[in-house]
């Protein structure tokens, strides 16, 4: 085969160097995206928006939770420690009389901002979703994301976001502890598709899951030694909120595989959002603070059973639209 040469110019070098530096066949240099989010919001202001979300839906004033908690963001500056139920009554008090988001937040300049972050956040989490029981599919609307760990197990936590972390070297905790027994089902919070399984030296057994509409990724460490994943579980695979995904353990923190060198059982909890797709694994990561949503997830915990041999499936089925249609 005869070879062709291709000469290059320095100056030409240079020039595709630096394009590929700042990865202009992804994103442009200047292309404007978030690249940081603060999420303060408590649980009970997402409890309180939620329940008039809920409580207006089907009406002609209905009123997103996303729209009210982005309101109360832009007021609060992004601190929820200021929340008071009164503000978030107020907004509703407008809406319900006819006033629209548009004139409310008029002169709210960062509201688009908190907005496109909460969404971020918990665009997918109310909304409407099939419920499969003994008559079949019955649709509701109200939260569709599960806790992380399976009802009637036990759990301890404490909001250790941004702790310091030495093992290989300095770095804070970019996620969230929830301290259980070996062997808990870890529960799917969101519907997704399986990005990546099995070993990371700083996770263990670990699952990545990238939500449909590909905002938030989400990181499951620390699964058990020996059976880590619930059977038949591949990277690739459509799973379904409310799924049984995994089992808590204490295995990482090893260069070897099916270690456990961490000292105390636990699932190591994590959401990434994601703006760019240059995000995901590069500069300008976004990890996010999930202990008040752990809380406020309290709310919606899957039943399990078991199928034998230590493996778990859920009780209930249900079918979320934008894992069917898309977005």
């Amino acid at each position: 085969m005869k070879k062709i040469l291709i000469r290059i110019s320095v100056p030409c070098l240079v020039f595709l160097f630096l394009m590929y530096l700042c990865g202009i066949n992804k994103t442009s240099p200047a292309a404007s995206y978030i690249k940081w989010v603060d999420f303060s919001v408590t649980s009970a202001a997402m409890s309180d928006a939620m329940d008039y979300d809920i409580k207006t839906y089907k009406t002609e004033k209905h009123i997103s939770w996303i729209d009210i908690l982005a309101y109360l963001g832009t007021k609060y500056g992004g601190d929820f420690g200021r929340y008071s139920k009164a503000d978030m009554e107020k907004f509703v008090q407008r809406a319900e009389s006819g006033e629209s988001i548009e004139n409310m937040t008029r002169d709210m300049k960062n509201f688009s901002y908190f907005k496109e972050a909460y969404s971020a956040v918990l665009g997918n989490y109310i909304g409407e979703y099939a419920v499969k029981d003994e008559g079949g599919y019955r649709t509701k609307y109200g939260l569709k994301v599960f806790s992380p760990i399976a009802k009637g197990y036990g759990y301890a936590h404490y909001d250790d976001f941004g702790n310091s972390r030495s093992y290989g070297y300095k770095r804070k905790h970019l996620g969230h502890d929830l301290m259980g027994s070996v062997g808990t089902p870890v529960i799917a919070v969101e519907g997704g598709v399986v990005e990546a399984l099995g070993w990371n030296q700083y996770g263990g057994w670990r699952i990545g899951i990238r939500s449909m509409d590909s905002k938030r990724y989400y990181y499951y460490a620390h699964l058990r030694k020996n059976h880590p994943y619930a059977n038949g579980l591949s990277e690739g695979d459509i799973v379904n909120a409310g799924d049984v995904i995994g089992y808590l353990g204490m295995t990482g923190y090893s260069r070897n595989e099916n270690v456990n060198n961490i000292d105390t059982p636990h699932l190591h909890a994590g959401i990434q959002l994601i703006f760019d797709e240059s995000q995901k694994d590069g500069t300008n990561q976004i990890w996010i603070d999930l202990y008040e949503l752990t809380i406020f997830l309290q709310k919606n915990r899957q039943s399990v059973h078991s199928v034998g041999e230590g493996e778990y499936v859920r009780d209930s089925v249900i079918v979320d639209p934008l894992l069917i249609y898309g977005e």
